[in-house]
């Protein structure tokens, strides 16, 4: 395993080894919020990043698998491609980003924005999430176990959401959708692949577009 301490070894470093390693196991310590961590990591390596990271940890990933054992700035694994991020603590806003494939766990909360402009990746949040989630959200899909915020799903095109707890309230072209075996299917991988096991299918609602935003009408001006 290779290690790198941040309080001697600079990002830079990090980052550019994380660029060249193939299949490797890494750990970061002392990670103090830094900014721009294990950003566009392109292979198969297992990243263990210990502390709280700041701000686009991660971004632009392809198959690495990243955990990180604290807290996460804005911008985490923003536009990322595949493989896999884990949280344990809390991330901070529009987490996951126009990602467009991958899957993205959080055993924390997420705020606002999470999952803005989806593109593919699946995001699972064991706590609640912030108002305006999924926005533009395009495909892939986001499961909050715990309550949503304002605006869910506002503007949302195919993505699927699924919420355990309270919605504050949806956003525009978002309504709730009949859980179909198909999506009971999708949502129970989702929380396997995460590791929630304490939790039921049944328990969760299923949110989606309401398809009457794709092309102008006059209409509905009032929602655009």
């Amino acid at each position: 395993m290779k290690t790198f301490d941040l309080d001697h070894d600079s990002v830079r470093e990090l980052n550019a080894h994380i660029h060249s390693a193939s299949r490797e196991q890494i750990a970061v310590d002392n990670a103090g919020g830094r900014h721009a961590l294990a950003v566009g990591a392109t292979d198969e390596n297992e990243i263990t990043i210990n502390g709280n990271v700041g701000y686009y940890c991660a971004g632009m990933n392809q198959q690495a698998s990243i955990t990180i054992n604290g807290h996460a700035g804005p911008g985490l694994a923003e536009n990322m491609m595949s493989g896999s991020i884990r949280v344990t603590g809390d991330a901070s806003q529009y987490c996951a980003a126009t990602a467009h494939g991958g899957l993205v766990v959080i055993e924390g909360n997420a705020s606002s924005r999470c999952g803005i402009s989806m593109k593919g990746v699946n995001i699972v949040v064991r706590g609640n999430v912030g108002h305006m989630s999924a926005f533009m959200a395009q495909s892939g899909a986001l499961v909050v176990c715990g309550d949503a915020g304002d605006a869910l799903g506002d503007s949302i095109y195919e993505a699927h959401l699924y919420v355990r707890g309270k919605v504050a309230s949806l956003g525009a072209d978002c309504e709730e959708k009949p859980m179909d075996d198909e999506h009971r299917r999708e949502l129970q991988q989702l929380l396997d692949s995460a590791g929630v096991t304490d939790m039921s299918v049944d328990d969760f609602t299923r949110y989606g577009s309401a398809r009457k935003l794709y092309h102008f009408n006059i209409d509905n001006a009032g929602a655009y």
